[in-house]
């Protein structure tokens, strides 16, 4: 079984309620980074794909849970960087930052 080691950096304003936002990404499998503002890791045995779509959803609705002005979100599997995100609060969704030509 092949294990991905998962970073994932959060840049959130506004974060109303910052406990209920740790429990329940704690709860979801990943451990705050000590030292480090809004800074996780955690492990996957499942896809790139599918532990991409894990890390958006649990973070989606952490913050959702928790209530935030805004948010972006980067992140590393197996040191590899993906895009960035930021929160769409128009689809309430983590949406693709479009690269600038």
């Amino acid at each position: 079984m092949v294990t991905i080691d998962v970073l994932v950096l959060l840049e959130v304003e506004g974060l109303e309620n910052k406990d209920i936002f740790e429990k329940h990404i704690k709860k979801e499998g990943f451990s705050k980074v000590e030292n480090e503002d809004f800074v996780y890791t955690g492990n996957s045995t499942t896809t790139t794909f599918s532990t991409k779509a894990y890390i958006l959803e649990v973070f989606k609705k952490g913050l959702q849970k928790s209530g935030f002005d805004s948010a972006n979100l980067i992140f590393l599997l197996n040191e590899t960087p993906y895009p960035a995100y930021y929160y769409d609060k128009d689809t309430n969704d983590f949406e693709l930052v479009k690269e600038e030509k």
